[in-house]
């Protein structure tokens, strides 16, 4: 039984959203959902889903790359994926797109690194639905399982609606509506309610 309760715990949350709760200690990660691309024994990584740069946009990326941007590149969103690496980009995306160096984190969802999902995306080749990081969220060896024994975050089916969406101002709700929870009724300790 032990053997197995170590398994589901390495693997558990991959391909959920991590969602802060309302009393987060660090201001980084205060209203956030993280998808949680890897979750294992030795750590886990995910990208914050509902922080768009205000500052850079998508078509600003491709242009840096010398990547002609198309119109309807104009509406993917260039989020703050987390603290860890913020010059490096991440692209999570629907399936439908698969290239070398594409890592399937589900039937639903995959993580590209590449530049040439980029220019997939810029040619309208690219997945069906996309959203750009730059950056991402990381967790060493037992500390994301702590920081849920302590209350920080509460996990959460994911989808791809939800995920894929561009209204980022409703999805820290949405997803905590997911649970049945309104954010007023939820307290910051852990064992109360």
């Amino acid at each position: 039984m032990a053997a197995r309760k170590s398994k589901a715990s390495s693997d558990y949350l991959t391909g959920q959203f991590l969602v802060a709760m309302p009393a987060m200690g660090d201001p980084q990660f205060e209203r956030t959902v993280i998808y949680l691309c890897h979750h294992a024994a030795e750590g886990a990584m995910g990208l914050i889903v509902n922080k768009p740069l205000t500052d850079l946009k998508f078509p600003d990326v491709l242009e840096q790359l010398k990547i002609e941007p198309t119109e309807p590149c104009d509406r993917i969103l260039v989020h703050r994926g987390g603290p860890v690496d913020r010059a490096r980009g991440f692209v999570l995306h629907s399936t439908d797109y698969d290239n070398q160096g594409t890592l399937k984190v589900n039937d639903a969802v995959a993580l590209s690194a590449t530049t040439e999902i980029l220019r997939a995306i810029a040619n309208g080749q690219g997945p069906r639905h996309s959203l750009m990081a730059l950056g991402y969220s990381g967790w060493g060896e037992g500390q994301l399982d702590n920081e849920i024994k302590q209350n920080a975050w509460l996990n959460v089916p994911a989808d791809e609606d939800l995920l894929f969406s561009i209204d980022v101002d409703k999805k820290w709700e949405r997803a905590l509506g997911k649970l049945g929870i309104s954010p007023a009724l939820l307290s910051g300790t852990a064992g109360h309610a």
